[in-house]
């Protein structure tokens, strides 16, 4: 009997156009839609950002262990809810889905897999869009290192000044150092350092 195939996390990423007006109204909103979805199995991780200051794109992040609990998260009351909250001044304009490790460093959009248009146009349906793929696995791993290794040498040094963290044993340390550092990696460091270095990441060679 063969064994059943190992679940491929999914990572969404929505842009949407948000009227200037209500930015700090938006905020809190697109943070509302993160705390919610936290709260769903599979649930691993989530973030937003800005195309720019003076921009009215935004785009935001999310990843699940697989494509049934994402569509648990996506079929929701909660969501449908949250989502009718800001219909007023968030309209979406595309939505991508991509399974692997690849979701956190491909191009936003590279490949578009789902298209979704507001009122005010009559296109509907799956749009392609050149693709950009992934970045060699090499370059990857340096990008996580990059980020990690500081991150953990930065950890490791501040628990130096915890009463009594020495004396844990191995297992407690390692896992209190993890819980505090994966949170910190996935919001923060590994989405800005692969900014950083997009242009070498997506570098071809002649």
């Amino acid at each position: 009997m063969a064994e059943p195939e190992a679940p491929h996390p999914v990572t969404v990423a929505i842009e949407r156009r948000i009227d200037a007006d209500r930015t700090v109204e938006a905020t809190s909103w697109m943070q509302a839609g993160t705390d919610l979805a936290t709260a769903f199995p599979g649930f691993l991780g989530s973030g937003w950002v800005r195309a720019g200051e003076a921009s009215d794109l935004w785009y935001m992040l999310y990843r699940f262990r697989d494509i049934p609990t994402l569509e648990t998260w996506e079929q929701s009351p909660q969501r449908a809810w949250w989502l009718d909250s800001g219909r007023s001044f968030a309209k979406e304009v595309r939505v991508e889905r991509r399974t692997g490790i690849e979701g956190w460093f491909d191009a936003p959009f590279a490949t578009n897999v789902e298209s979704r248009r507001g009122a005010d146009s009559p296109t509907t349906g799956p749009v392609q869009q050149p693709v950009t793929s992934a970045p060699p696995r090499w370059k990857q791993s340096v990008t996580i290192w990059l980020g990690f290794f500081p991150c953990n040498l930065l950890a490791s040094w501040l628990f130096g000044f915890v009463p009594g963290f020495g004396e844990l044993p191995l297992v407690t340390r390692v896992l209190i150092s993890t819980v505090v550092l994966t949170p910190i990696m996935t919001f923060w460091v590994l989405p800005w350092v692969t900014r950083m270095l997009r242009p070498w990441l997506h570098r071809r060679r002649a």
